[in-house]
């Protein structure tokens, strides 16, 4: 069970030097966001589990401020080594489902369309190894394949299939006007 344990921990602190280049060792690592954000929604995810929601929701709130702004639901379901690199601004709602080795960057949001609370699923629902950029919004029971990606800023709300992807419409960058002497 601690071997377990141990080697889940080390598993997460491995994937934050692995995926952010300015992350030199585990000691630095247990200091990101992301680190404490995943372990804090383990602890809360548990709590859930045991119907013990406003304490979860308490803990989730804790662990939000302390992170500069992720917001894990104690019921979204994460797989193993996700990363959050930069983390500020990102919310996963009650029902999401996350894959294992997801990368998500700042300001993605994985919530609701309003729908129905009766409703089995109302959040996305992320494969395996899929990346989602900066600013993403993926709304709704949609399903994101493995190895898919969404671009920055893209709004999706549809699934994209397995190895697939999602993108936003590039800015238009037009040359300046010239002025009249």
């Amino acid at each position: 069970m601690i071997a377990r344990l141990l080697h889940s921990l080390l598993g997460e602190l491995d994937v934050i030097v692995e995926r952010d280049p300015s992350v030199r060792s585990r000691g630095e690592a247990v200091l990101h966001p992301s680190f404490l954000a995943v372990l804090g929604h383990r602890v809360a995810h548990r709590l859930y589990l045991k119907r013990h929601f406003a304490l979860a929701r308490a803990l989730s709130g804790l662990v939000k401020a302390f992170t500069g702004g992720i917001e894990i639901h104690p019921g979204a379901r994460v797989g193993r080594r996700l990363f959050i690199d930069h983390g500020a601004g990102v919310v996963i709602g009650e029902t999401a489902v996350l894959g294992d080795d997801v990368t998500l960057f700042h300001q993605v949001t994985l919530g609701a369309t309003g729908s129905a609370r009766h409703l089995d699923r109302r959040h996305p629902r992320l494969g395996d190894r899929v990346l989602v950029g900066a600013n993403a919004t993926l709304l709704g029971p949609i399903s994101v394949g493995d190895g898919a990606s969404v671009g920055a800023q893209a709004l999706v709300v549809t699934d994209v299939p397995a190895g697939g992807s999602a993108r936003a419409p590039r800015a238009v960058v037009r040359p300046a006007l010239r002025r009249a002497a």
